[in-house]
């Protein structure tokens, strides 16, 4: 024992401790020196991005393995009560283990990437910041009706990749399919409300359609998936009330709210336009006092 002490603590010891302080010195002024010229040759941000970690994790590798080099003829007593140590930290710390081996599936996979929209963990929002431990979401939805950011920051410990389902909304297909329900008068003219949806949709989200089509025969070449159409759809419901006609169409993920207030906007237009032929029907509350009820 009194050997080893002698070993760890003499003139060798303080020589490669120094040249492992150089070493980790000079690794890290290397990667802080590479990080920020990464942009410069890689424009694809998605692509920069997954690099600048990369950077970051080479250059841990790096340090790991000077340290594992320069101290190799010491490591041989110690790798022993490292063992039994490592043992119950892993067991104290497995949650931030299966969170670190999140984030190698998650950047090296197609789960999801900086950008992407995404649900994980009942948390809805655009992610900002993939971590070694977390995903950074900026939050949507809540408080906020429709797809806007509410402001809020939410972390999401990356080990949710393999407890709960992921949910991406701009992955492989960076189209929603979205609908919206309009109420007609019976006695209208059902050809023309019809009519005019489709004028409508093809106005507003017709070049979607296009770009979606396209999205979508990858999709079906990729995947064991139905050939759907992205073409707009309108159905037809009678009930109680009035007839309901239901106008299904394929939007860009971020534009939902935006195309919906353009299609309303432009159907309002053209039942006002219809001369009558189309109304909109709507349901009448009628309030009684009952106070001189007999």
């Amino acid at each position: 024992m009194d050997e080893y002490l002698k070993l760890m603590i003499g003139e060798p010891f303080i020589i490669r401790l120094i040249i492992a302080v150089v070493g980790i010195v000079t690794i890290l002024a290397l990667k802080k020196l590479i990080r920020p010229r990464v942009g410069t040759y890689i424009k694809d941000q998605n692509s920069s991005y997954r690099s600048k970690k990369a950077i970051n994790a080479v250059a841990y590798f790096f340090i790991v393995l000077l340290i594992s080099i320069i101290f190799r003829d010491s490591l041989g007593t110690v790798t022993v009560i490292l063992g039994i140590a490592g043992a119950g930290i892993a067991f104290a710390l497995q949650e931030v283990i299966v969170s670190i081996a999140g984030w190698t599936t998650i950047l090296f996979s197609d789960v999801y990437k900086s950008g992407d929209r995404v649900m994980l963990g009942g948390i809805k929002g655009d992610v900002i910041d993939v971590g070694v431990l977390r995903t950074t979401i900026m939050e949507i939805g809540g408080w906020v009706e429709g797809d806007l950011y509410n402001g809020r920051i939410v972390r999401i410990a990356n080990s949710f990749v393999f407890k709960e389902p992921v949910y991406n909304y701009s992955a492989d297909f960076p189209f929603l399919w979205d609908e919206i329900k309009i109420p007609v008068k019976y006695g209208s003219n059902y050809s023309l409300a019809r009519e005019l949806l489709y004028e409508v949709a093809h106005e507003v989200v017709g070049n979607y359609s296009d770009e979606a089509k396209m999205q979508w025969e990858t999709m079906v070449r990729k995947f064991m998936i139905e050939n759907a159409t992205t073409k707009p759809m309108v159905n037809i419901v009678a009930n109680d009330n009035w007839v309901e006609f239901t106008l299904r169409y394929v939007t860009d993920y971020k534009k939902r709210v935006i195309i919906k207030d353009q299609l309303f906007t432009k159907i309002l237009e053209k039942v006002e336009n219809s001369s009558g032929q189309v109304q909109m029907a709507s349901t009448t509350i009628e309030l009684v006092d009952a106070s001189h009820s007999p």
